[in-house]
């Protein structure tokens, strides 16, 4: 493809976005423009914030896809929320449902107490589960995180068994609090979660392109469940009795790994056979974002506890734990929380979850996400750069790598981490807004909302073959500015 676009870029509304340094947008209470606000930022916030460093938008107005920055630009949102905005920004059926409990008078903070709004969205999630599950399933309203959910999820079934074991996996991502953060495979972030981490045993996570094992495809799985199987019957292992396995369907965080469905049929038999309670983490990958409604479908597993939140509350904070009817062995305030009442984000939840279903997004998903993989493969025959190409569904990680330095042991290239932050660089210069992820920060993950139109899918693809092509550029020629010459 052709190199970076000297005209402005167009937006998914056909529209010239204003080039860098055109006249701020600024709304009401937002003085001096964007560069203004990045400073105050950046003076007054923590350390800890991560998105506001790499993607430096101040976003005033957002529809859709489309988000119009304080400095007048618009880009294309394949971040959405970290996948939270299934049906995109301010999409109407979700704004309608919020303006329709605002207008009733209702309540907007009832703790857990019965109201119309949750009634109606405890229907219409149970509608979508995976039948087994919603005949006799159980919902436990948590805080308003997706990792309150796993906090609450791993709480139930340590209660439940009497277990305290954890099995986990490597590279895999269930938020930042402490038992999220002790399941997660990331050492740096464990690091402050002490003894908590003593109880979990991490298991290796089928990933064909750095496999652990070395060999990739269906026999790197074979050997993932089988280290599975016999560190769980042996007797001198050394495992804590495990009160649940926790997995991801799709890892996240990890790079956009999917779990080969033949393997999650495996864990799904080796729990079940053991007693041993089966927790799906579905807070990225549920509401159609990987082609089916809930990524477990695809293998037709069904777990024994689902941990639901991004999507679930159709842009605003909401969490659930959905999980067998056995299961339910708490005490009556055994685990609560002040937010798990959020009216607006039932409602909001309510529209989408609907929607979804009626409109059979995720079958959009499905089709559209095949599409974009199949361009993106060929980008590995341009650019020696582009290691692995994967994904399921609106959820899909380019892997870049360092084709100058050798192959490991197993035959894949070095992860290039620098060279994929400038990808991100380059893609936000060209208006698209992408994520990093990955065990060395290398993947670029694309999470556009279900909603995406054919022309904004080639739009994201065009933009960001030309931002691979810009970054590789540079990374060869340091002196070269990209779509400038020699400097």
């Amino acid at each position: 493809m052709a190199g970076p676009p000297t005209a402005p870029m167009p937006t998914a509304e056909g529209r010239p976005s204003p080039p860098q340094g055109a006249a701020p947008a600024d709304g009401p209470g937002v003085p001096g423009g964007a560069d203004a606000i990045l400073g105050r930022q950046a003076a007054r916030e923590s350390a800890a914030r991560t998105y506001a460093r790499s993607l430096p938008v101040v976003p005033v107005r957002a529809r859709g896809m489309t988000i119009e920055g304080a400095d007048g630009r618009r880009y294309l949102d394949c971040l959405a929320g970290a996948g939270t905005l299934a049906l995109g920004h301010n999409h109407p059926v979700v704004l309608e449902a919020i303006r329709a409990v605002l207008d009733s008078g209702a309540p907007l903070h009832v703790l857990d107490l019965a109201t119309p709004v949750k009634d109606a969205f405890t229907t219409a999630l149970f509608e979508t589960l995976p039948p087994e599950l919603a005949e006799n399933g159980r919902i436990q309203f948590c805080g308003p995180a997706g990792t309150d959910a796993v906090e609450a999820a791993v709480k139930l079934v340590r209660h439940a068994t009497g277990r305290s074991g954890l099995l986990t996996f490597t590279g895999a991502y269930h938020g930042m609090t402490a038992v999220s953060l002790a399941a997660g495979g990331d050492t740096t972030a464990r690091a402050a979660v002490g003894e908590a981490d003593a109880r979990i045993t991490r298991l290796p996570y089928p990933y064909d392109y750095r496999c652990p094992f070395g060999v990739g495809g269906d026999r790197g799985a074979e050997l993932s469940a089988r280290w599975t199987a016999t560190l769980l019957d042996d007797p001198k292992g050394g495992l804590q009795p495990p009160a649940g396995m926790l997995l991801e369907v799709v890892q996240g965080e990890g790079g956009v790994v999917p779990a080969p469905d033949a393997w999650l049929r495996r864990m799904r038999q080796l729990t079940k056979d053991r007693g041993i309670p089966l927790i799906a983490d579905e807070v990225q990958t549920g509401v159609g974002r990987t082609g089916a409604f809930w990524a477990v479908e695809h293998s037709g597993i069904v777990p024994d506890v689902m941990v639901l939140s991004k999507a679930i509350g159709g842009s605003l904070p909401l969490a659930v734990v959905v999980y067998r009817e056995e299961l339910d062995t708490w005490h009556p305030g055994a685990h609560a929380g002040t937010f798990r009442g959020n009216q607006l984000a039932m409602a909001a939840g309510t529209a989408t979850l609907r929607y979804v279903r009626e409109n059979r997004l995720h079958e959009r998903a499905a089709r559209i996400g095949a599409r974009m993989l199949t361009r993106l493969r060929g980008l590995a025959a341009h650019y020696p750069c582009v290691g692995d190409v994967r994904g399921r569904g609106l959820m899909i990680g380019v892997e870049l790598v360092d084709p100058a330095r050798p192959r490991d042991e197993y035959g894949a290239l070095p992860a290039a981490p620098r060279l994929a932050a400038a990808v991100q660089a380059q893609a936000l210069r060209r208006g698209l807004i992408v994520e990093l992820g990955g065990r060395h920060g290398s993947v670029v993950r694309l999470l556009p909302p279900l909603t995406i139109t054919d022309e904004q899918a080639e739009a994201v693809l065009d933009r960001l073959s030309d931002a691979i092509a810009a970054a590789e550029r540079t990374a060869q020629h340091p002196g070269v500015i990209p779509g400038q010459g020699s400097a």
